[in-house]
């Protein structure tokens, strides 16, 4: 098989909408950074129709025409509506876009509510693929919302419409996590001899499958010639039960059994970054990693039984399947345990030029290291709990890049008319006849 499998991390759009988590402006782009290191092929980082995105996904996108953001592709999420289409080219310079819609009929009648039928669905998506492609979107992919609950032969219709359009692939999301390994495998194979196109997967993790049935899909997909990617995101973060783990997934195509001699894994990961990066993103969401998560969990190359212990002991090989340097482990981590110099938004020169002193990082005068304190300050007010070496070092890097990313400024916002404030009964509310705070009913 001369195809690979190659990775798209959706943690900077899907994962990031992890229900009480979310993650700065500033966290999104380090993360980007070390995704670009690892070797990830597109990431989708992030919504380039919502206002508050639009900085970021400008300064990242002007990251990559630095060349640091190099050779990753950064990708954004829009509804397949053309309206979201011209919004997001009018907004954003984003030059490569994923639409998305739902075809199963259970969404289509459940959340459409008989607005849409199916035929509105793909009418929908063709006009905003076509407009896309008017407007230059370099590479577009369509999303079939809920795939794996829509029949076949109305997936392959919807699929045949985008590729006439113009998409360049189609993405199958298991919405829900339904999907097995085995089914799975040969519905893909059956979708990608019907429309002859590359194929994303992107699964959801509800029955504990996401990382077998994104390989097992895209193994399908491989064997009828075509490209394969594979949605994924940082420590399996997600809604519900989170989506197709990165670590994992990579770990897979490495070390599985026959799934490593097929060679189908992207040549270009680096899988000695896969330690920090679930560091950091461990951090940044406040989520610590499960003990025994694949690869760099705590447990993850722990030995206690005497048996497994004398076995490690004499050959790792014994009962390690891979070795923990080939995750980037290994290194010291070190704690203080004695005085402890932080910054915040309240911190002076001393306490800052300490803490890049650690870093190695001098700056060329007192002014510079002023500026560049200032721009620490707003962050650690813009992420609300102290900052890592990854970010301090980003924003000394890219202070301009790190000023745009802590800039958030609201659309102008128009009321049309006063609240008017009822109380249980119905009737309007005055200042001078006011009810009692309990029977406030605001419409």
């Amino acid at each position: 098989m001369d195809k690979k499998i190659r990775i798209i991390d959706v943690t900077n759009r899907d994962g990031v909408q992890t229900s009480r988590l979310g993650l700065a402006k500033l966290e999104k782009t380090v993360l980007n950074i070390l995704l670009n290191k690892l070797g990830v092929y597109q990431c989708e980082f992030g919504f380039p129709t919502t206002h508050h995105e639009t900085n970021y996904i400008n300064a990242n996108l002007e990251l990559a025409r630095m060349g640091v953001l190099k050779p990753m592709i950064l990708e954004g999420w829009i509804r397949a509506i053309e309206e979201d289409v011209e919004k997001a080219v009018e907004m954003t310079r984003v030059e490569h876009l994923n639409l998305s819609i739902s075809t199963s009929n259970q969404m289509i009648q459940g959340k459409f509510q008989g607005k849409k039928n199916r035929d509105d669905v793909i009418n929908d998506m063709v006009k905003a693929v076509k407009h896309a492609r008017d407007l230059g979107i370099k590479t577009i992919g369509v999303n079939a919302e809920d795939a794996s609950r829509t029949d076949m032969d109305y997936l392959i219709k919807f699929s045949l419409a985008a590729k006439k359009a113009g998409a360049d692939r189609i993405r199958y999301c298991d919405t829900l996590g339904y999907e097995t390994p085995f089914r799975i495998h040969f519905r893909l194979k059956d979708l990608t001899k019907a429309v002859d196109m590359p194929i994303e997967l992107h699964c959801h993790n509800d029955l504990g499958m996401a990382v077998a049935n994104s390989i097992m899909g895209a193994k399908g997909v491989i064997e009828e010639g075509q490209e394969a990617y594979i949605n994924t995101t940082v420590n399996n973060m997600g809604e519900r039960a989170g989506n197709c783990d990165l670590v994992s997934t990579i770990l897979a195509l490495k070390y599985g059994a026959e799934i490593e001699e097929l060679g189908m894994g992207d040549p270009n990961i680096k899988l000695d970054k896969a330690w920090q990066i679930a560091m950091y993103a461990s951090h940044a969401f406040g989520v610590p990693i499960p003990i025994n998560q694949p690869g760099v969990g705590d447990n993850a190359f722990a030995h206690e039984s005497g048996i497994h212990a004398d076995g490690v002991l004499k050959n790792r090989e014994n009962y390690e399947l891979y070795d923990y340097k080939v995750l980037g482990r290994g290194e010291k981590i070190l704690v203080e345990t004695g005085r402890l110099i932080t910054t915040g938004e309240y911190s002076g020169i001393s306490s800052f030029q300490h803490v890049f002193k650690n870093f190695n990082l001098t700056f060329k005068n007192e002014e510079e290291a002023r500026q560049i304190l200032e721009l620490i300050r707003y962050a650690n007010v813009h992420k609300q709990r102290p900052l890592v070496k990854e970010e301090f070092i980003f924003i000394a890097k890219y202070p301009k890049i790190a000023e745009l990313l802590l800039t958030m400024v609201p659309p102008k916002i128009t009321i049309f008319k006063p609240l008017i404030m009822k109380d249980e009964n119905g009737n309007d509310l005055n200042e001078e006849q006011e009810p009692e705070k309990e029977s406030l009913i605001i419409n």
